[in-house]
């Protein structure tokens, strides 16, 4: 099979960096579904696990989470899924991953693909609709919001996890949405996904919020860049409220939370497939309610652009545009 392969850590600016490899195709046992990868999407994920791991003893590591595709083949304990399947899934970060023609994944973490999206569309949603289904529905649990006014603030809204975030609020609760972005192009387009309120968040978010005049937000999901907004949210976020961070700050100290009684909470979409959880199921339940929501209208995809073939090329091309920070939306290559 084809796949796309790295063996040392590079620059993405360095020549080279990813390579066009041939390897056999895998098996399929256990819960596994063979899967043959008809398009892929590119997650900030993908460039750290680049720039910090290597392979063992100079082989080659395949990324990538991201991925739909037709199942060809099931593990002996399969029941959810048979061949001709189409499906939708982001993986797990202890195996091989989507640059390759076929790839193997465990049914529990996988959907059934949404019918009215075609290949690419559909690969742009699951590892960011995960992370946020999770953050808002498990750790927030904004269900149980305890007053009809209450306000979320999502930090760095207009990237894949926060243009799903804000769709998902909008479709499924009735939080106050206060999205951040600071290009015109991506206050766009957090608008035409409903976005309540848009601020700046090159500027300071104290003053915006409070001008908003709609109260301090109960929650506050902060996306990337956490070290440089920490005292703000200490400041800005509701007592007893909810904060939420994907990212990793350096130094992160909680004490200044205590006053306010403040929960925190980190989400990784990886600790369900990583510690193989009694409710590891949980994700394949929510990538089959996404898809209810994309084929009932309520949800669309956040791919942004499509850059053609899955191949080392691309894939670099893919990683710098990532690294650039200048992206909205989800990166999406299809087929070999």
């Amino acid at each position: 099979m084809k796949a796309v392969a790295y063996k040392k850590p590079l620059q993405i600016s360095q020549p080279e960096v990813f390579s066009d490899i041939t390897l056999e195709q895998p098996i399929a046992s256990g819960h596994d579904l063979l899967v043959e990868v008809k398009a892929i999407s590119i997650n900030p994920v993908d460039i750290k696990m680049r720039q910090r791991t290597s392979p063992e003893n100079e082989t080659w590591k395949i990324l990538g989470h991201d991925a739909v595709g037709i199942v060809k083949a099931v593990g002996e304990n399969v029941q959810h899924y048979k061949i001709g399947d189409e499906v939708f899934y982001a993986g797990s970060n202890q195996r091989n991953g989507s640059y390759a023609e076929f790839q193997l994944v465990d049914e529990r973490i996988v959907g059934l693909k949404p019918k009215t999206l075609n290949d690419a569309e559909a690969a742009a949603l699951p590892l960011t609709s995960i992370t946020a289904w999770e953050m808002l529905f498990d750790r927030f649990k904004v269900q149980e919001a305890l007053h009809a006014d209450a306000a979320i603030l999502v930090i760095g809204a207009a990237g894949g996890v926060g243009s799903i975030t804000v769709q998902l609020l909008k479709a499924l609760t009735n939080l106050k949405v206060i999205a951040t972005a600071s290009r015109p192009e991506s206050k766009a387009w957090l608008a035409s996904i409903g976005a309540d309120y848009i601020i700046d968040h090159r500027q300071p978010l104290e003053q915006q919020v409070r001008d908003l005049n709609i109260g301090l937000p109960d929650y506050i999901f902060s996306i990337t860049g956490t070290a440089g907004y920490t005292q703000s949210i200490v400041n800005l976020i509701a007592p007893q409220g909810h904060f939420g961070l994907i990212d990793d700050p350096d130094n992160f100290v909680i004490n200044p939370f205590k006053a306010k009684s403040i929960s925190i909470h980190w989400e990784s979409m990886f600790t369900r497939s990583t510690f193989q959880t009694a409710d590891m199921s949980r994700q394949r339940q929510i990538l089959n309610h996404l898809a209810e929501l994309v084929d009932q209208g309520k949800i669309k995809t956040t791919l942004s652009k499509n850059l053609g073939r899955i191949n080392a090329k691309n894939i670099t091309e893919a990683h710098a545009l990532i690294e650039s920070g200048q992206s909205i939306g989800k990166i999406v290559l299809e087929g070999f």
